[in-house]
């Protein structure tokens, strides 16, 4: 009985040493061990590799545990390093390493013990989010470092708002508003939402940089300006936080009244027009996210098809009110140039949609950077990309010559040619260069066709013998040129330097000005109702070292005003004196050694003793005048010198 019991009991403790064994095989992932990703390269895994063991060396490291973290990253590195135990690993969880008996005994030894102080002493056994390794590895993907968001993020916030997460370990915090941050996240990235978050541990300089000065912070970067998040983290406050963030009028809100007026703007801004038909009442965010995206090439409008007054649009351009729809207007307004109409669009396809019409037909270039976007300089005989410009005068209306113009552009088939047009009034250099030295040729629109050859502004074009008219027989000729250019380049044969375009929809100075000085005023605004204490300091720093120049130079000045005053009223032995007609002058020890005061010019006996101080220890910048005078010329003289002084200053002369 005894026997059985003893046989049970060590059938029981193998049992229990198998479950432990899987437990621990199971815990253990060479990934999560050398902090990288499951599509790091070698590269990666090998720098991770020797930080690592540099930093857990058991002859440099001290910690009781060094050694087993040793072993853990020495092996890591063994399965991820070589790619057959890498790809096993993968799809089966296990390296499949062929091992012997003693190296089996080996791993049955360090699991066990592996085990045993998971067991006491590592929270990660009861996946307690305190391991930073664990707990990282959901933000790794996202993890910023001082140059990246310097030279990455800051541009890319001007097409994209950022949403970042300030953190550290054990952060209490961190770990309460994880679940709602990995759920915002996933939902934001999908729509097109730039996602960062900085361990302030590690990346001081840039925590500093942002001004978080605690964790956890979840602030905003939207056109290089940062926002901070202060409300309560859910879902729903963190979606209107990021929808806050991007300007208010990206989308302007369309009906039958105004439809025409907007779809009408592309010859003013210059930009296809955008519409989207839904039957929400606000406007979506991904749409918002995307106005915002394309801001400086397509205007952004947004039809409510449950709203009365939206019938008319729906009619006139068949839309089915079911199902979100999206037009691109450009030159003609009333037929859409391109339709999208699907449930649930995705980022990728608005993207995609938008991409393929970011420009007009026969767009304006009113820049040199729409230029070069348009007209592309040539990198190869394969690559060749001609622009057919049209040089006409601005008016009012659509002019016959530029509509037969944008008509032959709306039937060209060709991928390497574009059609523009420029203003002859707005871009005199630029039209002049291209227009033949022919009277023939003066207030009529011209057609060229060039090829740009470097960014210098160098070009080989032709130009219409005859001024473009419009007509069949211009549309004949223009059509045999580039139909000829497929087969000889060389039919470009003259040659110029065009000067840079000027910016012709760029905000004058004064708007510039008032924009800037509004940003800043709402930023101080910002930071005096939102921010906290330790972040308004050198602001506070600041207006309480003003106020305290301000305030003491006034008290200053009231002190010495009064002075003024009691020297300027004389005590009443000196009036006296006056009254009795003695006006010979009273030189003491005092009046000699005072600094000249305002108001009066005064006049000191010059003696062996003010010698040195009014002549030899003379100040600076001042002047001393001596006048010699004997006693019986002393008062005449002095009242005349008086008389001139005060003539010339303004100041009387007190002795």
């Amino acid at each position: 009985m005894e026997v059985r019991k003893l046989s049970i009991s060590w059938q029981f403790l193998i049992v229990l040493v198998l479950i432990l064994q899987i437990l621990s095989a199971l815990d253990f992932d060479p990934y999560r061990v050398l902090g990288v990703s499951r599509t790091a390269s070698q590269a990666d895994i090998k720098k991770a590799y020797k930080k690592l063991a540099r930093e857990w060396h058991p002859d440099k490291n001290k910690d009781p545990g060094a050694e087993d973290k040793f072993i853990q990253i020495s092996k890591a590195y063994e399965i991820l390093s070589n790619e057959e135990k890498r790809s096993n690993y993968d799809q089966y969880g296990d390296a499949g390493e062929n091992q012997g008996y003693q190296k089996q005994q080996q791993q049955r030894e360090y699991r066990f013990r592996h085990f045993h102080e998971n067991f006491y002493f590592d929270e990660s056994f009861f996946h307690f989010p305190f391991n930073s390794e664990r707990r990282d590895s959901i933000d790794e993907k996202y993890l910023l470092h001082f140059s990246h968001y310097v030279n990455e993020v800051v541009p890319d916030s001007f097409k994209k708002p950022y949403l970042i997460k300030i953190t550290s370990d054990w952060c209490f915090s961190c770990i309460h508003i994880e679940p709602v941050w990995k759920e915002v996240v996933q939902e934001l990235e999908e729509l097109g939402v730039g996602i960062g978050v900085v361990h302030a541990g590690y990346e001081r300089r840039l925590a500093h940089h942002l001004g978080a000065h605690s964790t956890p912070s979840i602030l905003g970067i939207i056109n290089g300006k940062i926002s901070f998040f202060h409300n309560a983290v859910v879902r729903e406050n963190l979606r209107q936080f990021v929808e806050s963030l991007l300007p208010g009028n990206l989308v302007e809100k369309v009906t039958n009244k105004n439809y025409v007026r907007f779809l009408s703007g592309w010859q003013q801004e210059n930009k296809p027009h955008v519409l989207l038909f839904d039957q929400t009442p606000i406007v979506p965010l991904l749409y918002k996210l995307t106005a915002f995206a394309y801001k400086d090439y397509l205007t952004f409008g947004y039809v409510y098809v449950g709203l009365r007054g939206t019938e008319e649009m729906t009619r006139r351009y068949n839309i089915n009110v079911y199902t979100p729809t999206l037009l691109i207007f450009k030159e003609h307004i009333n037929k859409p140039a391109d339709v999208i109409q699907a449930r649930g669009m995705k980022k990728q396809i608005i993207d995609d949609f938008i991409a393929q019409n970011k420009y007009l037909l026969a767009a304006r270039l009113t820049s040199q950077k729409l230029f070069h976007e348009l007209c592309p300089v040539k990198r190869s005989h394969r690559q060749r990309k001609y622009c057919v410009v049209l040089l006409t005068a601005e008016t009012a209306k659509l002019s016959k010559p530029f509509e037969a113009f944008l008509s032959f552009a709306l039937a060209n088939t060709q991928d390497t040619v574009r059609f523009v047009h420029v203003y002859s009034n707005r871009q005199q250099e630029f039209a002049d260069t291209l227009l033949p030295a022919s009277e023939a040729f003066q207030g009529k629109s011209v057609v060229s066709i060039l090829e740009r050859r470097n960014t210098a502004g160098r070009v080989v074009y032709k130009t219409l013998e005859d001024p473009w008219t419009g007509s069949e027989s211009d549309k004949f000729i223009l059509l045999g040129y580039l139909d000829q250019l497929r087969k000889d380049p060389a039919l470009l044969s003259s040659e110029a330097v065009l000067p840079d375009l000027t910016d012709e929809l760029a905000p004058l100075f004064l708007l510039r000005w008032f924009y800037s000085a509004s940003d800043y005023i709402s930023d101080c605004w910002d930071s005096i109702f939102h921010n906290n204490w330790r972040e308004m300091m050198p602001l506070l720093s600041l207006i309480f070292s003003a106020l305290f120049i301000l305030f003491g130079t006034v008290i200053v000045q009231a002190f010495s005003d009064s002075n003024d005053e009691r020297e300027s009223n004389p005590p009443d032995k000196e009036e006296a004196q006056e009254k009795t007609g003695k006006t010979e002058p009273s030189f003491t020890k005092e009046n000699s050694s005072k600094i000249p005061k305002k108001g009066f010019v005064e006049v000191t006996e010059l003696t062996d003793v003010t010698y040195t101080s009014n002549l030899v220890r003379l100040r600076p910048g001042h002047m001393n005048v001596v006048l010699i005078l004997s006693n019986s010329t002393k008062n005449s003289l002095l009242q005349k010198f008086a008389l001139e002084v005060y003539t010339f200053t303004g100041k009387i002369i007190r002795w």
